[in-house]
């Protein structure tokens, strides 16, 4: 058979390697065997390239796609990567190859697949390891580079497989490069470290996204994702929403909005001393007391400042403020209303002497005891209560001497475009043919900062697979949560669900949702491996392009997410029944929600009255709406006064 030369290129990943190139031993020994099937097989394999990169996800991605993105005469056939294939924080090959595949190849190696026409393997560290890794599926190289290079598969198959085994010289094949490949191969991985191969995804989890490298005539006439409802959708984003982690934050502004992560105790109680409740005279009185009716001498002044108190003897008073400290040995407080003036010093400033009107004190009157407000020990705030812009949980904290609390983190969210027709909204001059100022961004932004949580403006992706890939590897190192909008829908240049499923190696739980406006919207998950070895997820909303749409599956969608990333124990927006000021036509196969207006009327009831027309394109229905009413799938109408639930997105107006 003649053979056409196939380009194979070596990624030798290493920290020491990088900075002492002599320190590589893996990259020779793989020449070595490819030298060795030169011999044995004649023109097959040429070694076009070899580099060197530090065990870093970006630069090992930088030099993959380096290598096959390029579609020229130096075509890269095959890349073998080794190294960075352990279990230690600075192993990262797995986590940087995976998400770049756009066909995965399970169960061959800890990673292996196709990046547009060239296969990708990532081989062990170790060079013996590296050598039995390779060597293993050498034999079917050629035959799955060709079919990926875009071979005729009906030519290649001519002599059936007797022909094929004849040309890789083996028997019956023990391993496929085929994307339904699910058996592992003979090597020994375990003899140097590493975990025994297997499929990390089932068919069913695989990608079922247009490719997009096929063209426009080969993508979906209808949609491949199944049709879910509103709650089997916020279920599956429950479900894979991250459990709060817990963090310490100071007792200040920054801690309103967050959610105890435990209960909170009193370390010192409220007062912490006796206080007076009112203005007017300290004195003693019970048993062995004189009669507080009668003329007394103003022995001191307590004022509500610190310092040192003097002890008050029987038949004096000491004049008081509210809050301030009793004097040692006081009891009781008499209220200035019940006093008046019998001398004064001999300046004339001060008071010398007050006669009390009344006998009727008792022992503590109009006296705050120590911890009356709160006793030292005392279980103040519970785990899961926020801490609300109100102040009185802050205030409670600041009173007692708390300086931090354990508190659940919150998610930051990043906030991304995409389309090629959409420009910033502050631009200057006028839109050309066809552009559309972006909307979306800073109204999605507004409401996840009105949630209270910190947002990152992410910016325009383009409608390429190239820049909305970048976007999103960009997007996932500053934010955990991630919401797109547009690119959802069928068009050719729809690529939000290929890109995350093909190159980022995500998983979509949902494409489709049976509600109005909102129909495309996607729910995706994409594993993440953090610069310290972390493995994580991260969240992706990807909200339809039209405004409406957009707000609307942000309230609905994102927020319970938010919330359950962040401790809250309301993970959904807050229901209410209103009375529907006109009628309202339903939608005969979809529930809708409708964008109203809610107010209290002087009835005590809540009343909504429908912001205007509903497309999900018309920007204008979000003017002055605070909630969502929650419109059946019927035929028909709601009518007016009749009862409907609603769902909060603001303040409730007064009448």
């Amino acid at each position: 058979m003649n053979h056409k030369r196939l380009n194979a290129a070596i990624l030798i990943v290493s920290d020491t390697a990088s900075q002492d190139p002599s320190t590589d031993k893996a990259g020779p020994l793989l020449r070595d065997v490819f030298a060795e099937e030169e011999k044995e097989r004649g023109d097959q394999w040429t070694v076009s390239a070899q580099r060197i990169v530090p065990d870093d996800v970006l630069a090992i991605q930088r030099q993959v796609t380096t290598w096959c993105d390029d579609g020229g005469n130096d075509h890269v056939n095959l890349v073998l990567t080794t190294g960075g294939t352990g279990f230690t924080g600075k192993d990262h090959t797995p986590e940087a190859v995976g998400p770049l595949l756009h066909k995965h190849a399970p169960g061959l190696v800890p990673v292996a697949g196709v990046r547009n026409k060239t296969i990708i393997i990532t081989l062990p560290g170790s060079p013996k390891g590296a050598k039995e890794n390779l060597l293993s599926v050498l034999k079917q190289l050629p035959h799955a580079c060709k079919q990926a290079a875009g071979e005729d598969s009906r030519v290649a198959h001519a002599g059936g497989v007797k022909a094929l085994e004849q040309e890789a010289r083996t028997g019956t094949m023990k391993a496929s490069m085929s994307h339904h490949h699910q058996q592992g191969h003979p090597h020994h991985h375990s003899h140097h470290g590493h975990a025994v191969p297997k499929a990390h995804t089932s068919p069913e989890d695989r990608p079922i996204s247009n490719d997009p490298g096929e063209g426009p005539t080969q993508r979906y006439r209808e949609s491949p994702y199944p049709m879910v409802s509103v709650d089997e959708a916020l279920e599956l984003i429950l479900a894979k929403a991250p459990r709060p982690r817990i963090m310490k934050v100071p007792v200040n502004g920054e801690l309103v909005g967050h959610v105890l992560a435990e209960d909170v105790h009193a370390e010192e109680p409220v007062p912490a001393f006796r206080a007076s409740i009112v203005d007017g005279y300290a004195m003693i009185v019970g048993k062995d007391a004189p009669s507080s009716k009668g003329t007394f001498p103003v022995a001191s002044v307590s004022h509500a400042t610190p310092g040192e108190m003097l002890r008050l003897e029987k038949g004096q008073v000491a004049r008081i403020t509210t809050g301030a400290p009793l004097p040692l040995e006081a009891t009781s407080v008499v209220m200035v209303e019940d006093s008046v003036i019998r001398a004064v010093t001999g300046n004339g400033k001060e008071e010398a002497e007050v006669e009390i009107l009344t006998n009727a004190i008792k022992p503590g009157e109009n006296v705050r005891e120590i911890g009356s407000d709160v006793r030292a020990g005392e279980i103040i705030l519970r785990k899961g209560e926020e801490i609300t812009a109100t102040g009185g949980e802050l205030g409670l904290l600041a009173s007692v001497g708390k300086k931090e609390v354990s508190v659940y983190g919150k998610p930051v969210v990043g906030v991304l475009s995409t389309g090629d027709e959409i420009v910033p909204h502050d631009r200057l001059g006028s839109l050309r043919l066809g552009e559309v100022r972006d909307t979306n961004r800073p109204t999605v932004m507004a409401a996840v900062r009105g949630w209270g949580f910190e947002v990152v403006d992410l910016g325009i992706s383009r409608d390429n697979q190239t820049s909305l890939e970048a976007s999103l590897r960009s997007a996932m190192r500053s934010a955990s949560v991630i919401i797109t909008t547009g690119g959802v829908s069928m068009g050719e240049l729809d690529l939000l669900k290929p890109t995350v499923e093909r190159s980022l190696g995500g998983t979509i739980h949902f494409g489709r949702v049976a509600m109005k406006p909102g129909k495309p919207t996607t729910f995706a998950t994409v594993p993440f491996k953090t610069n310290t070895g972390e493995h994580e997820t991260r969240l992706i909303f990807s909200l339809p392009g039209n405004p409406a749409s957009a707000i609307v599956t942000s309230h609905l969608f994102v927020l319970p997410a938010l919330r359950k990333a962040s401790g809250g124990g309301l993970v959904g927006m807050e229901r209410v029944v209103v009375s529907v000021e006109e009628d309202v036509a339903c939608d005969p196969k979809r529930s809708e929600y409708h964008r109203v207006v809610i107010r209290a009327g002087r009835d005590g009831g809540l009343w909504a009255a429908s912001t205007g027309g509903q497309r999900s394109s018309r920007v204008g229905s979000l003017k002055s709406a605070n909630g969502l009413l929650c419109m059946p799938a019927r035929e028909g109408k709601v009518t007016k006064g009749e009862k409907v639930e609603a769902l909060l997105m603001g303040k409730v107006i007064g009448f």
